[in-house]
Order: C-alpha cells, then sequence, then structure tokens
C-alpha cells in the first residue's frame, strides 16, 4: 500500500486573485466606491437644500425675498416646497443631467451676469423663458413631484380651477401653462404674445383620461353647490313674496282711505305700477330665474381676449369657453373685488355695491315678448367725480336687454361683451372731443360728438386687442365703410339693444358701427315699492323690423342684461354673463314660456 502524496498548495496567483484581479483591491474599490458614493450624494443633496441655493447674494437678496411669503414658503397645510423642489428633478438620472446643465451658472457668478439688481432684471425675462421652457417640455415634471392631476378634489378647489383642471386634462396642458409667477415676481407680461401663445399651445401627449375619483367629487361638489343655491332661491324668494305680500297691503289700506274721501282721489300711481305693461300675463304662474349681476369695471372685450392681463383668454378664444364656463360662481367675490377699486377701477364709488341679485320672469302670448325684472334699490352713494354726486339725475335706475345676432365674434360666448370696447366712454383708451373731431370723416357718422358709443368689432377694419407696441386698444377711429355697415344690419350682425328708464319710458335699438335707437316697437313701466324695483317691457316676437332680432321657436339666443342703479351712466352699470334665452325651452336659462 503506497502512501498517499500531500495535496498541492494552490498557486499564489489563485490564492490572492480572483478573476485575474487581486482580491484585495476588490474590497478596497468596493469600499472606496461606496464613500464616494455617499460622499457624492451627500455633496448633491447638499446642493439641494435652500442654504446652500442662497448662499450666493444674487439669490438671496433678489430671488429668495420674491418666494418668502408665497403659498410655496408658508401655507395653511405648512408643507413648504424649497427652490430645489421646483427646480430640480427627483429621479436621479434626471438630476444629475440637471445638475450639470446648472454648472453654467457659476459661471454666470464668476464674471458677475446678475451680481447687481439691474443686470438681475435686464437678464430676469431671459433667465425666466428658460425656466418656462424646460418645464414645458417635461411636462411640468418638478410641479407634480407634489401635486398630481391625479389626486386633485374639486370639492376643494374653486369653481375656475376646477374647470380649468378638467380643460387642461381632455386638451394636454401642462402647470407651467397657468402658473408662472407664483413663487416670484409674474413677469409673464414681459415675454412677446406670440412666444406666450406658442409656449401656452396644450400639447396633445400630455392630455391624460379623467380620473374616475375627480369626476366623483366634481358631481358631489356640484350636487351641494346645486342645493345651496335652491335653499337661497327659495329663501329670497319668500323675502321677496313678503315684500309684496307687504306692499300689496299698503296699496288696499290707500284705496280704502282714498274711496272714504268724498273726493275720490285716485291711489298712488308709484305704488301700483302704474302701467298695464304685461297685464295679460299671470306674472305668478311663470318661474323665475336668479341673475346675478356683477360690476366690471374697465374689463373691455380686448381685456378678456388678452392673455397679458385675463388668464382666461385662451379658454375663451382658443378653447371655446364661455365667460360663464369659468366664472358662474363667482361672481359676488369678482365684483366685489373690482367695485373697491384697483387695476380695473381707477375710480372707485364709495358703498356702490359689487353685485345686484336679480330675478327674471319671460313670457310671450305668440305674438310679443314680455320680460320682468325684479331687483333690491340699495339707496344713494354719490360719485365722488361727478358734480352733485348723480352721473345721470333724470334716472335713478336704467334697464337694458341686449339679444346677440348672428356673425359676431364670441358672441355666444360673451355675449353683450362684444360691444364694450376699451375707448368707450370712461374707458382707459376713450379719446376726448378734441381727439375725435380731428378725425372729421369719423366724426360725421358718430352721433356723439365728443363720446364713443358701444360698437361691436365687425364694424371696424381693424380692433387692437394686444396693444402691442404701445398702440392705444380699440378701433373707434377705423370704421367699415358705410355700404358694408348696411350689409351687417341686413345680415342680423349686431346686438338688439332694449332700455328702459325709471319713468317707463323706453327705446329700441340696436348696436353696430355705434349705439342706434330707431322707431322699433316696445312698452314698458317701471316702479319702485316697498324698496323693490320692477321693471317690465315688451316687445314683438318678430317684428321684421332692421335691427330686431326675430325670436323663433326651436332656437337659443345669448343675451345680456344690464342695470345702471343709483343715477349711474356709461360704464358705471351692473352686467350679467353671457346667458341663454328660448322660447318653450327649459333647457335654457331663461324660458319663455307662453301665457
Amino acid at each position: 500500500m503506497t502512501q498517499s502524496e500531500p495535496e498541492k498548495k494552490k498557486p499564489i496567483w489563485r490564492r490572492y486573485f480572483l478573476w485575474g484581479m487581486p482580491v484585495a483591491g476588490i474590497a478596497a474599490a468596493f469600499v472606496a466606491g461606496i464613500i464616494f458614493w455617499g460622499g457624492f450624494n451627500t455633496a448633491m443633496e447638499a446642493t439641494n437644500t435652500e442654504k446652500f441655493c442662497i448662499s450666493c447674494h444674487e439669490m438671496r437678496d433678489y430671488i429668495y425675498t420674491e418666494y418668502k411669503g408665497t403659498i410655496h414658503d408658508v401655507n395653511r397645510s405648512g408643507v413648504g416646497a424649497v427652490c430645489s423642489d421646483c427646480h430640480v428633478p427627483k429621479d436621479w438620472t434626471h438630476k444629475i443631467i440637471r445638475k450639470i446643465q446648472a454648472s453654467k451658472e457659476l459661471y454666470g457668478k464668476l464674471v458677475g451676469t446678475i451680481s447687481t439688481p439691474e443686470k438681475f432684471e435686464a437678464k430676469r425675462i431671459h433667465l425666466a423663458m428658460n425656466e418656462w421652457e424646460r418645464m414645458k417640455k417635461t411636462d411640468s415634471r418638478e410641479c407634480r413631484n407634489c401635486h398630481d392631476f391625479e389626486s386633485m378634489m374639486p370639492e376643494f378647489q374653486k369653481p375656475r380651477a376646477r374647470q380649468q383642471h378638467l380643460n387642461a386634462m381632455e386638451v394636454g396642458q401642462t402647470c407651467i401653462d397657468c402658473h408662472k409667477g407664483i413663487a416670484h415676481s409674474n413677469i409673464r407680461d414681459r415675454a412677446p404674445e406670440e412666444y406666450l401663445e406658442k409656449l401656452e399651445a396644450p400639447n396633445p401627449k400630455f392630455a391624460r383620461p379623467i380620473p374616475p375619483e375627480y369626476l366623483a367629487s366634481l358631481e358631489r361638489i356640484e350636487a351641494k353647490e346645486a342645493a345651496e343655491a335652491e335653499a337661497e332661491k327659495a329663501a329670497r324668494k319668500a323675502q321677496q313674496e313678503a315684500v309684496r305680500a307687504q306692499i300689496a297691503a299698503a296699496v288696499d289700506a290707500a284705496l280704502a282711505e282714498e274711496r272714504a274721501k268724498a273726493d275720490g282721489t285716485a291711489t298712488d300711481a308709484a305704488a301700483s305700477g302704474g302701467s298695464d305693461v304685461g297685464g295679460n300675463i299671470d306674472w305668478n304662474a311663470v318661474a323665475s330665474t336668479d341673475l346675478k349681476l356683477f360690476y366690471p369695471g374697465q374689463a373691455s372685450f380686448e381685456w378678456v381676449q388678452n392673455g397679458k392681463t385675463h388668464g382666461g383668454a385662451r379658454p375663451l378664444t382658443k378653447g371655446g369657453d364661455k365667460c360663464s364656463t369659468c366664472h358662474a360662481k363667482e361672481l359676488d367675490a369678482i365684483g366685489n373685488k373690482i367695485v373697491a377699486g384697483g387695476e380695473l377701477e381707477p375710480t372707485p364709488i364709495p358703498g356702490k355695491r359689487g353685485v345686484i341679485d336679480a330675478t327674471v320672469q319671460a313670457a310671450h302670448d305668440g305674438e310679443n315678448l314680455y320680460i320682468r325684472l325684479q331687483w333690491a334699490d340699495a339707496g344713494h352713494n354719490p360719485v365722488p367725480f361727478v358734480d352733485g354726486g348723480k352721473m345721470d339725475p333724470d334716472n335713478p335706475i336704467k334697464v337694458a336687454m341686449m339679444i346677440t345676432g348672428t356673425g359676431i365674434e364670441l358672441g355666444e360666448q360673451v355675449g353683450c361683451w362684444a360691444s364694450c370696447h376699451a375707448d368707450n366712454t370712461y374707458m382707459p383708451f376713450a379719446p376726448d372731443a378734441e381727439t375725435i373731431a380731428a378725425n372729421p370723416d369719423v366724426a360725421a357718422r358718430l352721433t356723439a360728438k365728443d363720446t364713443v358709443t358701444k360698437y361691436i368689432s365687425e364694424s371696424r377694419i381693424k380692433v387692437e386687442v394686444k396693444g402691442r407696441r404701445g398702440k392705444p386698444l380699440g378701433g373707434w377711429d377705423k370704421l367699415q365703410a358705410e355700404d358694408q355697415i348696411a350689409q351687417y344690419l341686413q345680415d342680423g350682425t349686431f346686438l338688439d339693444l332694449m332700455r328702459v328708464y325709471a319713468d317707463g319710458s323706453a327705446t329700441n335699438g340696436y348696436l353696430l358701427e355705434q349705439r342706434v335707437v330707431n322707431d322699433g316697437e316696445i312698452s314698458a313701466s317701471a316702479s319702485l315699492s316697498g324698496g323693490m324695483w320692477t321693471v317690465v317691457f315688451s316687445r314683438p316676437l318678430n317684428s321684421g323690423a332692421p335691427g330686431d332680432v326675430p325670436l323663433e321657436p326651436g332656437k337659443t339666443y345669448t343675451v345680456g342684461f344690464a342695470i345702471h342703479d343709483d343715477h349711474a351712466a356709461a360704464r358705471f352699470h351692473h352686467v350679467t354673463l353671457n346667458t341663454s334665452l328660448a322660447l318653450d325651452d327649459d333647457s335654457a336659462d331663461i324660458n319663455v314660456v307662453k301665457q
């Protein structure tokens, strides 16, 4: 039996090398990698802190001061967003790319590109545009670090916001399209309009399905708001009925007193209404519709179309939304804000109310239209910039109704707003009498020699909407040829206009190149009793007269109402948004029922 040979030792290269590499080296490299990676990540995250971002005076003194106090800094939830939350992606790959891109900012620091407030302001729009474009390209990825359409609940949003977010999901808009300047100064108006139109255009790639949770939440809040509106309407109706009962009791008492007198003097006309207009209509059998008229100030047709002044310009002009789509449920807030003074009201009237809550009833007898408006009087608040405090001393109130004709730009979306221009009376670009007189050809065609009445854009060769290069808004002096105006009138391209005054007188006419009063048939009455105004007026459904929009069954019309209260004139009125009207059709806002 032979003795086994001892086992041979592995060669040294087999004992201390793995896959041809030193084991110790591999271990050292592994440890070094961990240390390097940890250090690299620690350093990179350190550059994501607010403390690091404001360590240079450019950020601390210019940008950081604007951010302090904004919704991203302090809010009701206590969750704040720092610089990196909005300007640095969360995922590692895009974060590294962003850091590499941002490295050129170090060069800007070295050469002092924005080292002074003057340099920073000169460069600000360029820097902002870079960020807007980056966020647009990524579908506002950084915004969605915290915000997400799929997690939004309309129940906790304002009506305008919930509608705009719904539109955004459907057409492919992204956060930065609308939300510029929410953490820093809003300088959107410094960018060229053409640039903004291209930048903010919807991207179909960003469109997404509407989450079922969003739709369910929307249904809940709309049902809740509808119930609240019904309760408010019932309460207001009860109040109005109480007022009417009080008025009726007062009239009965007056009649009894008068009958007791030997001379037989008749009762006071003002208390009874003083007119039989609509006397054949049983108004108690006609349902009423609530109208909320708000104070618009100097918000002209040009203003609402300009994205630099009106955030809803794109949904209106490009998306086909109506004014009421966004604003129907926030008129109290809008009216009260404007009437208090500011950009849209440079000459506020102390005490003037921001909204008028009215009711309208509409009926017809197959031949004539009957409209009845009622609202509460608000007393007198003197106008500080008019001698005597009354702009129109002879008329405590005026009521107007306009019916939109055919072929009017945005007519179905804005209604009578199509006639409100930035160069009308008391508007920011209104020409004075001397300027009008300096254009004799135009002045000869305008009835009002020292002011410009309302008109529709079709009556002008050009209407300046954007105010590019300092051009005045509007187009009062750019009248179309007279034969073109005549053609528009024949085609029905005008706003049918009816006006009723406090004494019960009324005028019928239309708006085209200016406000025209013609011989169109109209009857009216107006009375103030128990603190409540009641205005009733009537006109033929289809008179066939020029300037009258024929009202036919099966068609829906866009109408607008305006109330000049407290001796107001010109733009110092209250108006409705676009409102639909139809004969015997309860799907319209105002259903004109047959009696």
